[in-house]
Parts: C-alpha cells; sequence; structure tokens
C-alpha cells in the first residue's frame, strides 16, 4: 500500500462489493452508486494496493491472487467497524461495570443510599463506588475518569456538563419522637427560639446558617448549641437528645425514632440535579443506570 492517508472505508466497502459479486454492475447496485463510480473506486483501489485486484472476464470481473489475500481481512475490518457504530446490547442482569457517584453528605443519604437496593435488585453485578464531592476537583475527576455522575446544585453544574433535573427540597421541624413537642403539628415561633438547636456546617460560620439568616430578617434569634460536619451523625444526635433542627425533608424518609413538625418560618429550599459529562453520555451501562435515578427520584418542578 502507498499512502494509508488516501485508502477511506467506502474503498474498502467497494472492495467488499466486487468481491463478493465480481460484477461492478452489481456491485453499484449494493452500494447505491452509479457504475462510473465504482470504476472510479478500483481505480483508486489499484492505487492503493499497487495491484490490478479485478481483471475483466467474460461475466464480470475475478479478483487477483492479491485481492483474494485481502477479501477476508477487509471484511473482518468492515464487520469491527460496523459493530462499533451499532448500539451494544445491555442486559442489566448480566452486566459488569462499575459506575462513580460524586455525592454530598445530604446526597448520600437522601438519594444514593435509597438508589442502591434498586440497583443491587435489578443489576446485581454492578459496583457502585461513592465518592465525596469536590467540587474544585469535579471538572478534573469527569475527565479523568474518575467519576461518571454528580448529584448537585443547578448553580454549581458547569456549562459542559450534562444534567437533568431530580427534585425540589425543603426544610422541616425534626426532632426525636419522644420530644417534649413530638405532639406538636407546628411548633411556634417562641418554642422555636427558646429551644437548643443543631446544625450540619461545611464551611463558614459553624453556628450560622440559612435558618439563622431568615430569622434575623424576622428579628428572631435562635440558639445553636453543636455544629457537626455530617447529616448523618446529625441524624443519630437528634435521636438521642432534646436537641432540634431544621432539616431537608428528604433525610426523614424511612428514619425511625424522629418527628417532623412544619416550622414556624419559611427557609429557601434548594433544587438537586444529576451531572453528567460527554464522555460516558452515550454510554449504555451509565445511561441505564442514570434512567433508574431519574425513575426513582425526577419530580416535576415546581
Amino acid at each position: 500500500m502507498k499512502d494509508l492517508r488516501h485508502l477511506d472505508l467506502n474503498l474498502l466497502k467497494a472492495f467488499d462489493a466486487l468481491m463478493d459479486e465480481r460484477n461492478v454492475t452489481r456491485a453499484a447496485e449494493r452500494l447505491a452508486v452509479t457504475q462510473p463510480a465504482v470504476s472510479g473506486m478500483l481505480t483508486r483501489l489499484r492505487e492503493n494496493f499497487d495491484d490490478a485486484l479485478f481483471v475483466r472476464a467474460q461475466r464480470g470481473v475475478v479478483p487477483t491472487q492479491r485481492a483474494q489475500e485481502l477479501a477476508a481481512p477487509i471484511k473482518q475490518i468492515l464487520f469491527e467497524v460496523k459493530a462499533l457504530l451499532q448500539p451494544q446490547d445491555f442486559d442489566p442482569a448480566t452486566a459488569r461495570f462499575t459506575v462513580q457517584i460524586a455525592a454530598t453528605d445530604y446526597a448520600l443519604r437522601a438519594v444514593v443510599l435509597p438508589l442502591l437496593p434498586v440497583l443491587r435488585q435489578r443489576a446485581p453485578n454492578i459496583r457502585v463506588a461513592v465518592r465525596a464531592l469536590q467540587q474544585e476537583q469535579l471538572a478534573a475527576q469527569f475527565e479523568r475518569g474518575e467519576v461518571d455522575l454528580a448529584l448537585l446544585t443547578p448553580e454549581s453544574v458547569s456549562a459542559d456538563l450534562h444534567s437533568r433535573h431530580l427534585f425540589d427540597e425543603r426544610y422541616i421541624c425534626v426532632f426525636r419522637s419522644g420530644h417534649p413537642d413530638a405532639r406538636c403539628k407546628q411548633i411556634s415561633m417562641e418554642r422555636f427560639c427558646a429551644l437548643d438547636h443543631a446544625l450540619v456546617s461545611l464551611d463558614g460560620d459553624p453556628f450560622q446558617g440559612v435558618t439563622d439568616r431568615t430569622l434575623s430578617e424576622l428579628g428572631h434569634r435562635r440558639h445553636v448549641a453543636v455544629s457537626l460536619p455530617s447529616f448523618l451523625a446529625l441524624l443519630e444526635l437528634l435521636r438521642n437528645s432534646d436537641l432540634i433542627s431544621l432539616l431537608p425533608e428528604k433525610l426523614l424518609k424511612n428514619v425511625e425514632g424522629l418527628t417532623q413538625v412544619e416550622p414556624p418560618l419559611t427557609v429557601p429550599g434548594f433544587t438537586k440535579v444529576a451531572a453528567w459529562h460527554e464522555r460516558s453520555h452515550r454510554d449504555p451501562g451509565q445511561a441505564w443506570v442514570r434512567q433508574i435515578l431519574f425513575d426513582e427520584f425526577c419530580e416535576v418542578p415546581k
């Protein structure tokens, strides 16, 4: 071969058609091109392989020895290229791969933990690796293939990522089931501010949060007695103390030992979205996992 740069896929398809049909006219019909076009492609094939490849015969053309040597490798190449272009068959019952999810402590409890049993039931051989969400490193992690799916808020999704809305979250007042105020359907502002509170703080002032800013705007203050870096730890603390907390409502699903009531103020909630990189956008396994996530958690935006 003189130069690989001049040998495109259409030339190989023309060679394969001529090899099968042994006739220029039938090869042209098979390729949906004109007979002169096939003749032109044959000329280019001869130049590339430095061989006549096909010679005229009484009822068409016959392959040379060189063409016969090339026939099987070229058909294999065409088969492999076709396989690359076709969607892969995906069977969750037998699939084996790893999905890597980046999540905050909240998303781990509210989304990932409920998702795992569903994935385990439908695709028992899929492995799930959960990473602590590190926003400043997320772009590089996506590009390196260290993260396949991230659970984020809309404002933290970069423009180069695919994303889909999951749900809107709101805050609810939470305390242990045996708390003196557990029978109340709604707690008063005075009682709310008089009790000792616990909150989750990941950065900034450990004893100030969105609840405190809202209270300040209303002319009230509360006393935060404990600040923790983990929602999972906070749930355990609330079960074993008389502290109260304003928590995202979805954290309380299927949690025993805690009571929730309507708070005396409306604290701005937040939205959760799923985000993923173009790298895994068309991967059938990753797409299947995302669809399970959407089926389980997607809600109509309010």
